[in-house]
């Protein structure tokens, strides 16, 4: 299909960063009245191209074309004003100011020169009416719910003259009531003509509502679809970037069965969740056991993790911790209750990049213990000392600020942090990300060797052949429900895969 034939459509984009190349001469057409999923894993490069067609990022090469015609947005304002708009996951709307404030916030009709709130009320209503939304167009937007938010965003933008309108996870907080009232809404927006462009990472979600989808992998096309005619496990293989028939079966001749549930489980969680974060779930560990939690990004494993370690609060469920049950309200009680948790964020929520090595190590053991139990500068450098040799962490030693290590040590360091309040159960998400080949074996083999001990271990890893190599058992998650157990002979890429796709 020619540039005057599409939508919307981007030949050879490329965009680089430092040190990163985000997106590698990638191609893209969006049809009138088809809603459209942009689909990839982490790092795949759905986030660069919405930026690039928003003028969030100017691409280095490439063209991009609007109803047959060249564009490139300077700015989210230019692009809307070119007839592309965007309604993100988090509103970035007012809560505080009415829906009909929201919608025409910075558009206001005026007469003599004063806002004509009888004109915006009505503009309002009759907008909202279009999407078959009936409500008070005068009350602050805080008193609805999320669902009732995304539409007032949605109304938004396709008030600003869309002909391309974005969906950037717009049903991650949404319950499947609202999701479906949303679907309702884009299916007579595409029956108008619209183009739309939905990103999510919800496999049932993709089946329900798209006409084709795009996939990208490591900033790279790796090819439209229509949705009917591609399988749910290819769509899961192609993400992943390992051809169906070519996963190959596993040997278990080393791990054998996995161990089976006994009254020496260290953690049991029947019936846990979260609203609109993680649907209830049970689970256990055993004690010198590697479970693994696998499925694809946005399937709820983080989700699991944060929920048990008392970072979302649980609202239906228990836990148990070696049989007993208890109460985790937040991380301070799953700390205390022997449960150490390493984030898939180690910026953002592992590191503390200004600090040294050393006050990295310790700083959960000092919060462990109470601040009236002060560790002396000493013992800190014994203890941090010992955990650099312990793990091999390279560095130039105690005194160097963190962020001046690679992204392996700093993992190292991180690890050093957890295991030196010697916890029960250790929860490790995506521990080997982002680090060199060298640095992922060594913490591979730490992680089997804790398992050795008799920690009991929660691994969660994007990189399925990894989840096999480590764990002792899997649990699958889709679209944020636990779907299945594997153990054993199942435990094959394949069979994994077939799983997740929910074959």
């Amino acid at each position: 299909m020619d540039e005057a034939n599409s939508l919307l459509k981007a030949k050879g984009i490329c965009k680089a960063f430092p040190g990163v190349k985000a997106l590698i001469n990638v191609d893209f057409e969006l049809r009138p009245g088809e809603i459209h999923c942009l689909m990839g894993e982490n790092g795949a490069g759905k986030s660069t191209l919405i930026k690039v067609f928003t003028g969030v990022e100017i691409l280095d090469a490439g063209e991009v074309f609007l109803g047959g015609n060249p564009i490139a947005p300077r700015s989210p304002h230019h692009a809307q004003q070119l007839g592309i708009s965007t309604v993100y996951q988090e509103v970035n709307l007012c809560s505080n100011l009415s829906v009909a404030e929201n919608i025409f916030i910075g558009r206001e009709p005026l007469r003599f020169g004063r806002i004509d709130w009888k004109e915006m009320k009505y503009k309002s209503q009759e907008l909202l009416a279009k999407m078959d939304l009936d409500i008070d167009v005068n009350q602050p937007l805080e008193r609805y719910s999320v669902a009732i938010q995304q539409m007032v965003a949605i109304a938004r933008a396709l008030d600003i003259s869309a002909k391309v309108l974005i969906l950037d996870e717009p049903t991650s907080s949404l319950d499947a009531k609202e999701v479906e009232k949303l679907f309702g809404l884009m299916r007579k927006l595409r029956a108008e003509g619209l183009g739309i462009i939905f990103i999510t990472h919800f496999i049932e979600q993709v089946y329900a509502v798209s006409d084709r989808i795009t996939i990208l992998r490591n900033g790279e096309l790796v090819g439209s679809y229509e949705t009917a005619q591609l399988p749910r496990v290819q769509l899961i293989a192609k993400m992943i970037g390992k051809a169906f028939d070519e996963f190959e079966s596993s040997d278990k001749s080393v791990k054998g069965d996995a161990l089976q549930e006994s009254r020496n489980a260290f953690l049991r969680v029947r019936g846990l969740g979260h609203k609109g974060s993680i649907h209830p779930f049970d689970l256990y560990v055993n004690k010198g056991e590697i479970l693994g939690l696998v499925g694809l990004l946005g399937s709820g494993r983080t989700e699991v993790a944060r929920t048990i370690f008392g970072i979302d609060k649980a609202d239906s469920g228990e836990i148990q911790v070696d049989g007993r049950t208890v109460k985790i309200n937040n991380p301070a009680d799953a700390i205390r209750y022997g449960l150490a948790y390493c984030s898939e964020n180690r910026k953002t929520e592992g590191i503390i990049e200004n600090l040294s090595v050393r006050e990295n190590i310790i700083v959960a053991l000092q919060a462990k213990l109470g601040w009236m139990k002060y560790i002396t500068k000493k013992k800190q450098e014994e203890i941090s000392k010992k955990y650099i040799e312990l793990l091999n962490i390279k560095t130039a030693g105690p005194e160097q600020i963190i962020k001046n290590l690679s992204g392996g040590n700093q993992q190292k360091v991180i690890l050093a942090r957890w295991l030196l309040t010697e916890p029960k159960l250790l929860i490790l998400d995506e521990p080997t990300r982002g680090i060199d080949v060298g640095a992922k074996v060594e913490i591979q083999k730490l992680i089997l060797s804790l398992a050795e001990t008799g920690m009991a271990v929660v691994f969660i890893s994007s990189e399925l052949d990894e989840s096999v190599r480590c764990s002792s058992r899997m649990a699958v998650l889709r679209d944020r429900v636990k779907i299945a157990e594997i153990s054993g002979e199942e435990m094959e890429e394949k069979n994994i895969m077939q799983t997740i796709a929910g074959v």
